[in-house]
């Protein structure tokens, strides 16, 4: 998707700097978005954010723990103060930990929900605070979540992470109701991503054939493959461009949604 639909508006991508958030924060900025990078890797969010700008948007870099307050508040304000404000959050960060039922560990569980849960609620905070009338940017804006499409699907050996995207998703709706009824002027939406092949990808498909649930990790694509009406799996790019659409005035009679980008696969 290249258009200027996003012209002026600012943009804070989490997880920005590989996999799906690059993508995004890519497209975002085909959009005409400024944006900020932020990201626990440091070198790779610099060359990301070097990225856009080298293509001739205006980007910037933050190293942010989303699991930390204060990250989240520093990357607030560094996105104020160096992209002129704050009308886009993209929650994108998260962890992906597969362990069947029978052998998931307290560790990991408690990891997951502190980056995929924890890490989007204090994002939402704090993009709330800024963009809501009287806030540090205070024109309103629009929030993406990404939840997953293992928030809407049974697929063996992701309990936990399938645990903590459905709680993206009901958090994202009771955000959104929060955001109106109290004038906030923040639209806040979710996509259900399904299987990309990106690092996260592939490894799951490698980790579900060590947990003995298929022989290869090409048996294991396969099988979602064949869960999915369209046939194929997805690509960051169909991810991307609902993230676009979701931040834009195309979308702005849209908020408290779940988007399915998942070629049918959560049906």
């Amino acid at each position: 998707m290249t258009s200027d639909i996003l012209q002026g508006r600012r943009a804070l991508v989490t997880g920005g700097a590989q996999g799906l958030g690059a993508g995004m924060a890519q497209a975002l900025a085909r959009a005409g978005a400024a944006v900020m990078v932020g990201d626990l890797r440091e070198a790779q969010g610099r060359d990301m954010a070097g990225s856009l700008r080298a293509a001739g948007g205006q980007a910037s870099f933050v190293r942010m723990d989303v699991t930390q307050e204060a990250d989240w508040a520093r990357a607030t304000e560094a996105t104020i103060a160096e992209l002129g404000g704050f009308d886009i959050l993209v929650n994108n960060a998260g962890i992906e930990i597969t362990a069947l039922v029978s052998e998931v560990e307290a560790d990991s569980l408690r990891r997951m929900f502190d980056v995929n849960v924890v890490g989007t609620l204090l994002g939402m905070k704090h993009a709330f605070r800024a963009m809501r009338p009287g806030g540090a940017a205070g024109k309103g804006g629009a929030i993406v979540n990404i939840s997953s499409v293992a928030a809407t699907i049974a697929f063996p050996a992701i309990a936990g992470y399938s645990a903590t995207k459905s709680a993206v998703d009901r958090a994202t709706r009771v955000a959104a109701m929060e955001s109106g009824k109290l004038g906030y002027g923040v639209r806040v939406n979710c996509v259900y991503p399904g299987l990309v092949p990106t690092e996260m990808g592939l490894q799951l498909a490698a980790d579900v054939v060590a947990a003995g649930l298929f022989a290869s990790p090409e048996e294991a694509v396969g099988s979602i493959v064949g869960q999915t009406p369209l046939g194929r799996l997805g690509e960051v790019a169909h991810m991307a461009d609902a993230v676009v659409f979701l931040c834009s005035d195309a979308a702005r009679f849209i908020t408290g949604a779940g988007l399915p980008v998942d070629g049918g696969m959560g049906m």
